[in-house]
């Protein structure tokens, strides 16, 4: 039986005609196929394009009324913002000039990466970013603390993002006593001393003496103006931002508008020392509650003279946990002190409202009385269950060793619609968590050679394991980011709570395994009654 095999075109048309050789009749279907997949690619492209033009016209008029609404929002301060922006640009260009004229002098090679990107490298927007102030000192600090967020350079770099400001004259310090007091600062202070304690971006401190009960105090104040900076500075990065998603939609998807939002968020709550005092407050509580008052404390908030820009506190003496030398003559066992520490912070995590999230040594002190210290809660975090039931299976991994539910933890913390291979990442995280054991011989190596040398010569010690055990953790993020898993913000500064910590038991206990230790009680499997108190 004989077969016919007959070919026809894709497409016939009436006029076209049929070539007698085969491979001409394929040249022109050939032709007319890839002549149609233009066509049809064009014809999609015009869609998209239409459709996108139609939702930018849409979108346009919202646009316009969000910058019109900000614009009156800001004010004249946003040209005294802008003229101050002008001229730390300019500062910092002349430092990255004079780095590029060194380079090109000293080398044939070329320009370092980091002189190529200007100003938009990490080193230069951090140096521009400190001289723009208060707003973006915390806007540097935010990228530090979400590295789920921004790229691991920028991370790393703005970990040196300083918060540091001269002072304020006291006389100005003064005006603003009076005003948010209502009355002769005489009235309520015996004394303030003019020379302050401490002073950064938003706020200085300053030490004090109740008049009449003589109690020791010191005074946050919000510093003359500091409020329509941020406002304008804020204002103005939500506008940028709404600009580059109208103009690039494929950006509403990394939420930019939104993070920005919480980036606003955050940094308003901390100008306003109202909810700084009921955090205190919330903690304070825990502590009562759970019995723990003859263990750890927070200061005392006396409310009759704080408001929303001056908080006074009780004054706490003591020295941070880092302080070896200084600690031995408090209390005779150092590490009793650390794993007080970890109990009490461990429990707020379930037992508080909110939980300190921002404990670095200047923060947690060993007091005169041997009590754990707990100072400035101007960021705390808030945990949900779910972060925290997975965030409880992968403290228990780490310290197993059991890289399985360690990734499946992570997987169920991170937002992803992708299908992560399990076991896969599992090697990963197994490959990054095998460094910890040589860091651990450096570190306490340095810490045994320390013993007899001053607290500073000890501190030196300390930064470089900060930075270590921050590369480790952006390794975490990093990988977890390569299987399409996102965190959120409460993860990142969870994980940068235990890494202080990690870091204070390698100089007080270094034999100690923080999360093995059946001294350290880390809340499992239960929910804590402790916060319906608050309700």
């Amino acid at each position: 039986m004989a077969i016919s095999v007959i070919r026809v075109p894709l497409f016939y048309h009436p006029q076209l005609p049929v070539a007698r050789n085969v491979s001409g009749r394929l040249r022109k279907v050939n032709y007319r196929s890839k002549r149609f997949t233009l066509l049809a690619q064009y014809s999609q492209t015009q869609d998209v394009f239409s459709s996108r033009l139609q939702n930018s016209i849409e979108n346009l008029p919202k646009l316009v009324e969000d910058i019109v609404q900000t614009s009156i929002n800001t004010g004249p301060r946003g040209a005294l913002r802008l003229a101050q922006g002008i001229q730390a640009f300019v500062g910092v260009g002349g430092e990255w000039l004079a780095d590029v004229s060194k380079s090109t002098s000293s080398s044939s090679t070329g320009l370092p990466t980091q002189l190529q990107l200007g100003l938009l490298s990490p080193l230069y927007l951090r140096r521009l970013f400190e001289r723009m102030g208060a707003t973006y000192i915390k806007l540097g600090q935010f990228i530090a603390s979400a590295p789920t967020l921004f790229p691991q350079e920028y991370v790393s770099e703005f970990q040196n993002c300083f918060d540091r400001a001269p002072a304020v004259p006291f006389e100005e310090i003064k005006i603003i006593l009076r005003e948010d007091l209502g009355k002769p600062i005489e009235s309520v202070y015996e004394y303030v001393d003019p020379t302050p304690l401490a002073s950064a971006s938003i706020a200085q401190v300053h030490g004090a003496r109740l008049r009449g009960s003589q109690e020791d105090v010191v005074i946050k104040v919000l510093k003359p103006g500091i409020e329509d900076v941020l406002v304008a500075d804020l204002n103005f990065v939500y506008i940028v931002a709404r600009i580059l998603e109208f103009l690039n939609p494929e950006l509403s998807r990394t939420s930019l508008v939104g993070i920005v939002k919480d980036i606003r968020e955050s940094m308003l709550e901390e100008v306003d020392f109202k909810k700084e005092a009921a955090n205190i407050e919330y903690f304070r509580r825990y502590l009562e509650i759970a019995g723990l008052e003859r263990q750890a404390t927070a200061p005392k908030v006396y409310h009759h003279c704080s408001t929303r820009r001056v908080l006074t506190m009780e004054r706490l003496y003591g020295v941070p946990l880092t302080d070896l030398d200084s600690i031995s003559s408090f209390v005779s066992s150092p590490e009793t002190s650390l794993i007080t520490a970890l109990n009490v912070w461990f429990g707020s995590l379930l037992g508080c409202e909110t939980f300190h999230a921002d404990v670095h040594a200047g923060n947690l002190w060993v007091l005169r009385d041997g009590r754990i210290g707990f100072l400035d809660f101007g960021i705390v975090g808030r945990i949900s269950p779910k972060t925290w039931a997975a965030m409880d299976v992968f403290l228990a991994s780490i310290a197993t060793e059991e890289y399985e539910p360690m990734a499946s933890s992570l997987i169920a913390m991170g937002a992803t619609d992708k299908d992560v291979d399990v076991k896969a990442f599992a090697r990963d995280l197994e490959k990054i968590f095998s460094s910890i054991q040589e860091l651990d011989t450096e570190i306490v190596v340095a810490t045994a050679r320390g013993t007899t040398t001053n607290a500073t010569a000890v501190s030196a010690n300390v930064i470089v394991d900060e930075r270590q055990m921050n590369a480790l953790f952006l390794d975490v993020i990093r990988v977890s980011e390569s299987y399409g898993l996102r965190f959120p913000r409460e993860f990142a500064l969870l994980m940068k709570q235990l890494l202080y910590f990690d870091r204070y038991t390698r100089l007080l206990a270094p034999e100690m395994n923080m999360l093995q230790d059946q001294r350290i009680s880390i809340v499992s499997n239960r929910r804590s009654n402790y916060r319906d108190s608050f309700r």
